[in-house]
């Protein structure tokens, strides 16, 4: 159990005023036929309907880091939900089966991809505590193409938070349908969204008329927000603490302007 103090402004961010109990839980859910696991957490000492954040995995399905993410954005005021895009029981413990894993969704199948996650959106939606006009959806690296391959698809929901997540995306003209407003979170030197995959996502928001804006950390590389990746830079992966705490910073000011 976590404890901390919070109620959620007006303005979407985190003022501290009571003790938070944190309650979690393992949500199973179906789609096409297969079981996903996905993992819910928020206040159970405030029966206020708040906003709702889903999040999307890195490469290796649910795991520590994601649900670490799950729990700190819970004791923050919101409900948030793990989305499972793989399938219970799917966790890569290599980088070889984070690959294979991801490549099916990333490379060969995002409607697949999207629709994974729209029905994980909806397992968010039903819970009754959950304000269905203030919802945004993040993700991490691969679970950043997922967030915002769900805002391609249409879906109706506030806002997208991209984590040096990849920015490309097979159907580009799909931009027109975004209803959510974008935050792109990427770093300098980051090889899974090269500039010229940045360019070209600058120019799908702006044919698209999507109100984004993109924000870029300097002397970080991929995966800068996760720990577990160490320091060494070497692996072309890397944690940053600079990086992660300002864009963490950014993802609660972008939610205090579409939570408002």
């Amino acid at each position: 159990m976590c404890t901390s103090v919070f109620m959620i402004s007006t303005l979407g961010r985190a003022k501290k005023t009571h003790a938070v109990s944190v309650y979690t839980e393992t949500i199973e859910y179906n789609h096409g036929g297969v079981v996903l696991e996905g993992f819910v957490a928020y206040d159970e000492a405030d029966k206020r309907v708040r906003p709702g954040v889903l999040v999307m995995h890195e490469w290796w399905g649910i795991n520590k880091y994601i649900l670490g993410r799950v729990k700190q954005l819970a004791e923050l005021g919101y409900v948030a939900f793990a989305a499972d895009i793989y399938g219970k029981g799917n966790r890569a413990k290599t980088r070889e089966e984070a690959m294979a894993l991801a490549s099916r969704f990333r490379g060969t199948d995002r409607t697949l991809l999207r629709a994974r996650a729209n029905a994980s959106l909806a397992v968010l939606l039903k819970n009754p505590i959950v304000d269905p006009k203030r919802i945004a959806a993040i993700g991490y690296c691969f679970g950043g193409t997922a967030a915002l391959e769900l805002a391609r698809s249409g879906a109706n929901i506030a806002g997208v938070v991209s984590f040096h997540g990849g920015l490309d995306t097979p159907r580009p003209a799909d931009a027109k349908d975004i209803r959510a407003k974008v935050l792109v979170l990427t770093s300098a030197d980051d090889q899974a969204a090269a500039p010229q995959q940045v360019l070209s996502f600058q120019n799908e928001m702006k044919v698209g008329g999507v109100d984004w804006y993109l924000v870029t950390y300097a002397n970080a590389i991929h995966g800068f927000t996760n720990p577990d990746n160490g320091t060494d830079t070497s692996k072309n992966v890397a944690y940053n603490e600079k990086a992660d705490k300002r864009s963490w910073r950014a993802m609660l000011d972008f939610f205090g302007e579409i939570f408002s």
